[in-house]
């Protein structure tokens, strides 16, 4: 299905509220939380957008809490922040995902944009507009962008195609990544387009088994006219040590604990109502089953675990924030990448066990628990987990930064 740019995501019916701290910033994620999973298995099952939600989420005041305090936000930390995404994905992890790249458009605006540019995109987000994303393509193994910044005298144009455009098609603003030629050089550029510009066109096109509900579709940008004001410097900000990648990735290790989390809540009543007990384990309930318990232990624990390495990487990344050098952004890339190790395994952990732990009945269509591992399976290949194992040796062995890019 295309959607035209004729279509563009209704303008805000109210403005939002302003979350003052990040004590409420946790008490409003947890009230929507309890929202999501009251509806989280119709929209997966039915691949219902959740269009009837989004003016509920966005009036909340969510979508502005990193908003700095000097552009009339409340500035929460990254450890809030985690801690609020995780929440929201224990409801619905495809809803907890949506806001990801407007939260890391704005740390790449925080980072890069004129003064002049923070002022005017995060009084955007205050007054209740969204930021989806265009960052990916596909189709070249090289990882080089093909979307132009093209600069001319009758002005300045983006073209090109992105896939995987999450929140995309709920957007007022699409940040896309181009690259543009500068003295024989390319140059890279966040652009925020507007979803309602002339040559834009969003194609829900994303098909994938697992979070099925972001939006992550393809967004084509055919000769998008641009002002430069909206024109954000890119590769620069990592040429220097920011904390724009290790923003990136712990918002990808809260998704995924949460939504392990989700899947260690259903587990527990499952075991306690309908799971019948082995019957070498000679016990009357499943609940009673002395295997079952040290496997669903094991679970608990290890996301535990993960959910203490988040809030560990969540400081790194609040003291790198607050004093950026090469050794703090390295100690914050290397904190997350932990973080993103245990909060991968153990949100697989979770899922399978909900089904090791509660028999072939919990496979049943109508119960549909298979989202929790088909959401966290799909969320968890982002970037291979593989290279954090990498990272975090070769800093502790050899004294090896991590490299500075948006996926350590």
């Amino acid at each position: 299905m295309s959607i035209a740019a004729l279509s563009p995501a209704p303008a805000p019916a109210v403005r939002p509220a302003v979350i003052r701290d990040d004590a409420q910033a946790l008490d409003v994620a947890r009230t929507f939380a309890d929202a999501f999973t009251r509806d989280a298995s119709l929209r997966d099952r039915d691949r219902l957008l959740p269009w009837d939600i989004l003016p509920e989420y966005t009036a909340s005041g969510l979508w502005g809490i990193t908003v700095p305090r000097e552009y009339g936000g409340p500035g929460v930390s990254t450890v809030t922040l985690a801690k609020t995404v995780a929440t929201l994905a224990s409801g619905d992890g495809s809803l907890a995902q949506i806001p990801q790249n407007h939260y890391y458009a704005l740390e790449v605006l925080r980072i890069g944009g004129t003064a002049e540019q923070q002022a005017f995109f995060n009084g955007r987000v205050l007054a209740g507009e969204r930021f989806g994303n265009a960052l990916a393509e596909i189709g070249a193994r090289d990882f080089k962008r093909r979307t132009q910044l093209v600069r001319d005298p009758a002005g300045w144009y983006v073209d090109g195609r992105k896939f995987y455009c999450t929140g995309a098609i709920f957007a007022h603003w699409i940040p896309t990544l181009t690259v543009a030629q500068e003295d024989g050089r390319e140059v890279t550029y966040l652009v925020f387009v507007p979803r309602t510009a002339e040559g834009v066109t969003i194609v829900d096109d994303w098909d994938g088994f697992g979070q099925r509900v972001t939006g992550s579709g393809s967004v084509v940008f055919e000769r998008v006219a641009v002002k430069p004001e909206w024109v954000v410097p890119f590769l620069a900000s990592f040429e220097r040590p920011t904390t724009i990648g290790p923003f990136a990735q712990i918002l990808h290790a809260a998704i995924d604990l949460g939504i392990g989390w989700g899947a260690y809540r259903e587990t527990l009543p499952f075991i306690r109502e309908r799971s019948r007990p082995w019957i070498d384990a000679k016990v009357e309930r499943a609940a009673d089953d002395p295997l079952l318990l040290e496997r669903l232990g094991d679970v608990w624990l290890r996301l535990t675990a993960a959910e203490a390495l988040l809030e560990r990487a969540g400081e790194a990344v609040d003291a790198a924030q607050g004093a950026p050098d090469e050794d703090s952004v390295a100690r914050a890339s290397v904190a997350v990448a932990e973080a993103r190790v245990l909060t991968t395994t153990a949100g697989l952990l979770a899922a399978n066990r909900l089904f090791e732990l509660t028999g072939t009945s919990a496979t049943f269509a109508q119960d549909n628990l298979d989202r929790y591992w088909r959401n966290v399976r799909t969320h968890t290949l982002h970037d291979p987990v593989r290279w954090k194992y990498h990272a975090v040796g070769n800093f502790y062995l050899n004294g090896k930064r991590p490299p500075r890019h948006g996926a350590l």
